[in-house]
């Protein structure tokens, strides 16, 4: 069993929580950022993290994980792995995430969404809209980190690896803005 803690340390050990001014995928802007991709080039990590997403749903009956293209492919795709079923992975084409390649999700299928960092919870809603379309039945959420603290709410059962309450601003509301200060590219350094 991974705790909370566990999660913060493979983040911070990984040197994916960042200061700074950032603009998020959500649109809205952080002094903090959580890189994923700092702890996703870790095949350790990802194998715990993914363990524990597994073993809360080792009960519910999963077929299949699907994942937001592009850190949900390797977490699919890892979870499906420990869970012994096929792992699929939403990407977005003309602003709608969809299945590509000819893949398929029947009807009924249960199905696992899994994600990297929920904020908003966007693409998680976006997976949501893709399972409804098809008419697959959804088993569960789970998310490394829900930086929302816990304050979105998506309709279904919901597993956060780690829940944080990290401030966000809207871009016209933004203290950092304000203050004049750049927007941080988290990319903008370099990985051990």
């Amino acid at each position: 069993m991974l705790t909370e803690d566990q999660v913060r340390e493979i983040f911070l050990d990984a040197g994916a929580l960042m200061s700074g001014h950032f603009k998020l995928s959500s649109g809205r802007h952080s002094g903090e950022y959580w890189e994923k991709f700092w702890v996703l080039q870790h095949p350790q990590y990802v194998q715990a993290m993914c363990a524990e997403i597994a073993r809360r749903y080792a009960n519910d009956g999963v077929e299949v994980v699907l994942g937001p293209t592009t850190g949900g492919i390797l977490l699919a795709f890892e979870v499906a792995r420990q869970l012994g079923v096929r792992a699929l992975y939403a990407e977005s084409e003309n602003g709608v995430r969809t299945l590509r390649r000819g893949l398929t999700l029947p009807a009924g299928t249960r199905t696992l969404i899994v994600d990297d960092v929920l904020t908003t919870g966007l693409a998680t809603q976006e997976c949501i809209d893709l399972c409804t379309r098809l008419g697959a039945d959804i088993a569960g959420i789970a998310v490394l980190v829900d930086r929302s603290g816990g304050k979105v709410d998506l309709g279904y059962r919901r597993e956060n690896l780690l829940t944080i309450e990290a401030v966000s601003y809207a871009p016209e509301e933004c203290p950092l803005c304000a203050a004049g200060e750049p927007i941080t590219k988290p990319g903008s350094r370099s990985l051990p």
